[in-house]
């Protein structure tokens, strides 16, 4: 892989961070005004729960697409993939014979 390759991967993954903390920033600061609201206007009555849970669940999605999915689905994972089914034909052609 080429420097120009490294950087421009280097930078897209900058970039997918940099969206998924101003997306907790937003989250955090827009729960945070609507637990205030609910607790103003109708404390006996709570729903700001509600979208805190929803979007809470995409919020983790996020994440997972930034952080976990590289652990998972990686170019490393991707490697040993291709490396273990080449293998396996290998061996199915070798026992056919």
């Amino acid at each position: 892989m080429d420097e120009d390759e490294r950087y421009r991967r280097a930078k897209e993954k900058v970039e997918e961070l940099k969206s998924f903390y101003i997306h907790l920033l937003v989250y955090v600061a827009v729960n945070i005004g609507l637990f205030l609201i609910n607790i103003v206007t109708s404390p006996h009555g709570l729903w700001f729960y509600w979208p805190l849970i929803g979007w809470g669940i995409g919020l983790l999605i996020h994440g997972f697409t930034v952080f976990g999915s590289q652990r998972i689905f990686g170019e490393e994972w991707e490697e040993k993939k291709i490396e273990e089914l080449m293998g396996r034909d290998k061996s199915k052609r070798t026992e056919s014979r």
